[in-house]
């Protein structure tokens, strides 16, 4: 692995809060992803799926954990079945963990091969009565490929009808969402990254330059620096480009007196950070472009402010709401008789702020939370306010990624990441 061992004590927990919450006589299953083919002998690189991760720290394909805390069997109340390596796969693919350092990475003391799975589970499903199914629940997704959990899942409800499935995910949305002291460490080193690659484009961005080799430069310090990729696909919007919320093409050159917005965040160990920065393509802002800018700002840190224990989703986006219809009229793009014909569903700032403000982020960029429940300290939040003006030909987003805390504001992960308007002309221009 490119990233740092991380502490097994951080799997060891998170396996324990799990079995916590699973009622009696219930076992869990949690399989890795495939590797996915693109055609003939490609694929795409694998990517571990972030729930077994979560639970084990194992970063290997063909894994299987298994979690049952009342089996009769103490050595079989945590078990990792792993694709079982050899000389051959050592050649041609790398080495594979072998049985003891998945214990050194997990602390799952018990580690079989595959070949075994289907004996043990037999064995277990013979002292069980429910098993936990992991499907993705997430608010956002819409997967269409069968997984293989999904396979996994259809194999033991063919062959043990009688069980009853639970589901893992409500769980896992509830533990997930709350980080770790280790978590934050690893998504602040993502962020460290991020902010590498940021400073490294400031000091090349200029009128000529094209938006994927923008994206070059990113790609080439993230990768200097541990991150594996980037932990979504980037944007790199200049001029009109930024009013498309998810533009990719990143394939547009970079003209004089344009903006240009950076949606960009490197990974870590399977952590994410997520930025946003809009800066001047000529290395300084005009009048009107940082009159918005600044509005954007001030949106962004007042919102950042409303994050604290026992805030509610949808009360904390009314209040952003009124943030940026505030600024909005200031900057001459509503009217007081926008306000006035605005209703509950179609409120007038939508017209130039589309997106919501805010989401989790952790192991997936959008990650687990559940959204009707209040928010809690440990909790790691993106700020993400933006105002998008076609008629203008420039749209403006800011963001930072930041940690709930007890009492008052939430720390940003991202403070040393230049956001000012005049400390990134200073930069762009020294």
């Amino acid at each position: 692995m490119k990233y740092d061992p991380i502490p097994s004590k951080l799997f060891v927990k998170n396996r324990n809060s799990f079995m916590s919450r699973m009622i009696p006589k219930s076992l869990a299953v949690f399989n890795s992803n495939d590797i996915y083919p693109i055609s003939a002998d490609s694929t795409l690189p694998f990517e571990q799926h972030r729930d077994i991760f979560y639970l084990s720290g194992v970063d290997q394909e063909e894994s299987v954990l298994v979690l049952f805390p009342e089996a009769k069997n103490p050595a079989h109340r945590e078990i990792l079945f792993l694709k079982e390596t050899n000389e051959h796969i050592a050649v041609w693919e790398g080495a594979k963990l072998t049985q003891k350092q998945a214990t050194a990475v997990s602390g799952v003391q018990t580690v079989y091969w595959l070949d075994q799975l289907e004996s043990v589970f037999f064995e277990l499903m013979n002292q069980c009565n429910n098993v936990y199914v992991n499907t993705n629940e997430h608010y956002r997704q819409s997967v269409e490929t069968e997984t293989r959990e999904d396979r996994f899942t259809k194999w033991w409800q063919e062959k043990y009808p009688s069980h009853i499935p639970q589901r893992s995910n409500p769980i896992l949305q509830h533990l997930r969402s709350i980080k770790d002291p280790i978590e934050i460490d690893l998504i602040q080193q993502a962020c460290n990254i991020t902010e590498k690659g940021f400073r490294r484009i400031l000091n090349f961005v200029q009128p000529g330059v094209w938006e994927y080799e923008i994206e070059a430069e990113f790609a080439h310090e993230f990768l200097r620096n541990r991150s594996r990729r980037f932990a979504y696909t980037p944007i790199i919007a200049s001029g009109k480009n930024a009013n498309v919320l998810h533009y990719i093409e990143n394939n547009q050159q970079c003209q004089k007196g344009d903006l240009l917005l950076l949606d960009v965040g490197a990974e870590y160990a399977n952590y994410s950070s997520d930025m946003t920065r809009t800066i001047p393509v000529s290395g300084t802002f005009t009048k009107r472009q940082k009159e918005v800018y600044n509005a954007v700002l001030k949106v962004k840190n007042a919102a950042t402010k409303l994050l604290t224990p026992g805030t509610f989703w949808k009360e904390y986006h009314v209040e952003v709401g009124k943030l940026m219809t505030a600024e909005l009229l200031q900057l001459g793009l509503l009217s007081k008789a926008d306000i006035q014909a605005e209703t509950e569903k179609k409120p007038a700032y939508k017209k130039y702020f589309m997106h919501g403000t805010s989401h989790h982020m952790g192991l997936d960029t959008h990650d687990y939370g559940l959204l009707e429940e209040p928010m809690q300290a440990q909790m790691v939040f993106t700020v993400e306010p933006g105002i998008y003006i076609p008629e203008e030909g420039f749209g403006i987003r800011l963001e930072d990624d930041v940690v709930v805390q007890p009492q008052g504001a939430p720390i940003n992960l991202m403070k040393n990441i230049p956001i000012e308007a005049d400390e990134i002309e200073a930069i762009m221009n020294a």
